[in-house]
């Protein structure tokens, strides 16, 4: 069996109607590979849409403010993948005069491309031979040739880029390497691969000795942190809150949010008064309710947020100047956005 022909065979067959594949710009290969990077085809279409719709071309998308940049992301997670696409695209439009790199060397020193993505869009666009390596392909390949080296491991990682270089196709390498991909997400599954109706099958070691629920092995990941915020929504009579611009380089960087207040564990009314933010941030002839009894859990890749969101009732408050009605043209992170959902459905019966 000749393992590239065989993918591409299945890969002709069974080409999914999408987008991207109907083109060779590579300003919209990046954009579509950055957004599903860590996202669903399902989810990334709508979002791949009105991205490629209202920034048509790289030019577009480096002339756009971030803000509109990060609202039309919300819900993706991950925010920083599209504060390095906006980044790139105006280092593309200013510093390279609007030309995108056609080599995989100068594509991988561009901002937020990587391995990866600078293979996917070297080889699709350019016919470069340069072998993807995704979760996709890094699946296909641990179980047909059953290789237990951790993939998240820095001997996994060449050895597994290896054996994929050894294996492209290198007069047809954009399409291989869709091909792979695809037989990874459709075929290749994580969970219930279809074994039986795989074409791949009768050479699949991983299937033949039974190892293909075991395969690919990943290196125990870091334990998972636990955060505990606390949202203070100020709320006054003629509808003004405080809805400010997220700092510095953590989690939901240039996102806006309510004033918030970290604490170390969860926390209750009578811990936070006593704080000095508290007592900087509300003032005194304020009401305080607790709009969620139960801390909201929003789970990232790397830490567990437990939230509170405490409503602020006031007359009037010098620092509120946000009509409430205005939030929803804000960037924001989906766990706010939840928020803003559920507490405009309720909002009569609070007030």
């Amino acid at each position: 069996m000749n393992f590239s022909n065989t993918l591409i065979y299945w890969y002709l067959q069974t080409n999914r109607d999408l987008p991207w594949r109907k083109t060779r710009d590579p300003y919209l290969v990046w954009l579509s590979e950055i957004i599903l990077q860590q996202t669903r085809v399902s989810q990334g279409m709508s979002y791949y849409l009105a991205f490629s719709s209202v920034f048509p071309t790289v030019e577009d998308l480096a002339n756009a403010e971030e803000s509109k940049v990060l609202k039309m992301w919300q819900g993706l997670g991950y925010y920083s993948r599209a504060r390095n696409l906006h980044f790139t695209a105006k280092y593309i439009s200013k510093e390279l005069c609007g030309k995108f790199p056609s080599s995989y060397k100068e594509l991988i020193k561009l901002k937020g491309i990587g391995d990866y993505t600078a293979s996917a869009i070297s080889s699709i666009c350019f016919d470069e031979p340069a072998a993807v390596v995704d979760g996709n392909v890094y699946r296909v390949l641990a179980r047909f040739f059953k290789i237990d080296t951790p993939i998240n491991s820095t001997k996994g990682i060449k050895e597994f880029k290896s054996l994929a270089q050894s294996l492209l196709d290198n007069n047809k390498p954009g399409i291989y390497n869709q091909a792979i991909m695809d037989f990874g997400a459709l075929q290749c599954k994580p969970k219930s691969p279809n074994c039986f109706q795989c074409p791949m099958s009768s050479n699949c070691i991983a299937f033949e000795k039974k190892l293909v629920k075991e395969l690919p092995v990943k290196e125990k990941k870091l334990k998972v942190k636990k955060k505990y915020f606390n949202f203070f929504v100020f709320v006054t009579k003629d509808r003004k809150t405080i809805f400010e611009k997220r700092s510095g380089n953590g989690i939901w960087q240039g996102l806006y949010q309510f004033p918030l207040i970290e604490t170390v564990k969860e926390t209750h009314l009578g811990d936070l008064v006593n704080s000095s933010d508290f007592q900087a941030l509300v003032p005194t002839n304020a009401t305080i309710q607790l709009f969620n009894e139960h801390s909201i859990i929003h789970k990232l890749s790397h830490q567990h947020l437990f939230t509170k969101f405490w409503i602020i009732k006031t007359d009037h408050y010098n620092r509120a100047t946000i009509n409430w009605d205005s939030l929803e043209l804000f960037p924001t992170s989906v766990l706010i956005a939840n928020f803003m959902r559920e507490f405009n459905s309720k909002f009569n019966q609070i007030f």
